[in-house]
């Protein structure tokens, strides 16, 4: 689960390497005067566009007793205006040959449509009409979250690894809002109203809180005259001040036991750890991040080789790290013992490698391994202008500059053996760490569940 989520969080995070097909086609910027930004990024390799409307609220926005707001928002998007009625949105889009879809996560929430370019003009018309018309009726509300509710019990509460993984986020944040699942904690979802939707819709939908990103075979010029037709009417809102939550300072190891109907014991150990800061030249995240590859860069990562191929200990064992995020987060590793290892023996031999990274340098050769498949994995995902429209959007929603994309493989190329066994010594210690364990109960009949976790849930 964590490795994909990983590769997940690595295309949707991570940034483009500073190539020459990158510089050879700039993002454009444009400001319309309600206050919403458009960042054009043209691709001409084909004739299609990739248009997203970024809102900068997710679930680290809300409160206690309102988590899940975010999310259910974005389903109840799909519900229509008085122009358009329920379902006529994706109607529209699947005529036209595109498709559609929206997500939510911690720090944002983002709809998006591929569409063949000479269609760009329709997604903006539907979005610019839901960003601030659309119609929440307590009927729709009342199917729609029993929807989000049976999603919750699907992802969450019949999926062990998954259930453990909420759990590991609620103990390894105490006071940061990243305690809270995306989805929700399923006693507020059970106490939602149509009015709290209402009320989340319109103080956070508005223009001046929104960023068009649009990506593909189109002329920036012509983006912006259509964004400015269709976005440039709307409103701007007051938006409140949104205080910043920060984690409280670790003071020593925390450790939790879930138990749950499982098949399979499941481990997880997370490591308090910053994330790129906005302002400052820091190289501490950008070394983690080869520290995550070089544990588990593919077969020939320390985990694959040592932990599953050499010593058997592991069944699967992955990390996970994302460099770019609202507030500081996790260095995480995750796995599932061979078959007749214990969970101990799994952490032990985690900790063994952990050691080794703290008191040796990694050597030449690995090190350049390493960094040529973390730049080669950026080269790659430029392949997709989903992607592109993707890494803008989520830069600049989470209030980091667009043009940190283009520095990305060159700090990595910058990190050094010394300034990995730092970071190593400096955050991978007890005292920042929190380990779950999933206990494994008699299934009783009951269908095993698979690994899923809903961070970044979709329709």
């Amino acid at each position: 689960m964590l490795r994909n989520l990983s590769r997940a969080a690595a295309a949707a995070f991570l940034c483009l390497s500073g190539t020459a097909a990158l510089a050879d086609n700039p993002v454009h910027s444009y400001d319309l005067d309600n206050g919403m930004k458009i960042l054009v990024k043209e691709d001409h390799r084909a004739p299609v566009v990739t248009s997203m409307v970024w809102y900068k609220v997710g679930s680290s926005y809300e409160h206690d007793g309102q988590t899940g707001l975010s999310h259910a928002l974005e389903h109840m998007m799909f519900k229509g205006t008085d122009k358009h009625p329920p379902g006529e949105f994706s109607k529209i889009i699947a005529a036209n040959g595109g498709r559609e879809n929206a997500f939510t996560s911690r720090d944002f929430t983002a709809y998006f449509q591929n569409l063949e370019k000479g269609r760009l003009e329709i997604s903006l018309e539907l979005e610019a009409d839901r960003m601030r018309h659309l119609k929440i009726l307590d009927d729709e509300f009342a199917k729609e979250i029993q929807v989000v509710i049976e999603e919750r019990r699907m992802r969450t509460e019949d999926e062990p690894e998954a259930l453990t993984s909420e759990r590991f986020n609620a103990a390894a944040h105490v006071t940061s809002p990243y305690h809270n699942p995306v989805i929700g904690w399923m006693t507020d979802l059970d106490q939602m109203t149509a009015d709290d939707i209402r009320s989340w819709y319109q103080t956070w939908y508005a223009p001046n809180n929104a960023t068009l990103v649009v990506a593909g075979d189109v002329n920036p010029e012509e983006v912006y005259r259509l964004a400015k037709k269709h976005f440039g009417p709307l409103q701007p809102s007051v938006l409140p001040k949104s205080k910043l939550r920060t984690e409280v300072e670790q003071k020593g190891e925390r450790r939790i036991t879930v138990k749950a109907p499982a098949e399979l014991p499941y481990l997880i150990m997370g490591y308090q750890t910053p994330v790129i800061p906005v302002t400052d030249d820091n190289m501490e995240p950008y070394a983690l991040a080869v520290l995550s590859s070089i544990l588990d860069g593919g077969n020939s990562a320390r985990f694959a080789k040592r932990l599953v191929r050499e010593q058997q200990v592991a069944a699967s064992v992955g990390t996970g790290y994302d460099s770019f995020s609202r507030l500081d987060s996790l260095f995480l590793i995750e796995g599932n013992p061979a078959q007749g290892k214990t969970i101990a023996e799994l952490e032990k031999a985690i900790r063994a490698e952990i050691k080794r990274l703290q008191s040796d340098l990694v050597n030449t050769d690995e090190l350049a391994r390493v960094k040529a498949q973390v730049v080669a994995s950026k080269v790659y995902e430029k392949d997709s202008v989903f992607y592109q429209a993707m890494q803008i959007g989520s830069l600049i929603t989470q209030g980091y500059d667009w043009k940190l994309g283009d520095q990305y493989a060159d700090k990595i190329q910058q990190v050094t053996a010394e300034q990995i066994r730092d970071v190593a010594r400096k955050y991978l210690t007890d005292d920042r760490l929190t380990v779950a364990v999933l206990d494994p109960q008699p299934l009783d009949g009951k269908r095993p569940g698979h690994s899923g976790a809903a961070n970044m849930p979709l329709r």
